[in-house]
């Protein structure tokens, strides 16, 4: 478990270390700011979809699960 959770620090880290170093690469060539509002909106939906997916992944059944429900003492599903 600590691990995971160090991997996950780990991910985290590089993932904002990359959205900074492109937004102040972007900043340094003088881009105009949609440019770098679009590049801000490109970072962060990766982290949006994310949170929204993983948020509700533990209570819905999976496709397995769905397709071959469990059996029954008496052999029916």
């Amino acid at each position: 478990m600590v691990n995971t959770i160090c991997r996950s620090w780990w991910v985290i880290g590089g993932w904002s270390a990359a959205v900074v170093a492109i937004l102040a690469a972007s900043v340094a060539m003088h881009a105009s700011t949609s440019t770098t509002v679009l590049l801000v909106a490109l970072a962060v939906t990766p982290v949006i979809v994310v949170v929204f997916l993983g948020g509700g992944a533990s209570s819905s059944p999976s496709v397995a699960q769905i397709l071959h429900p469990e059996q029954t003492k008496d052999g029916r599903s």
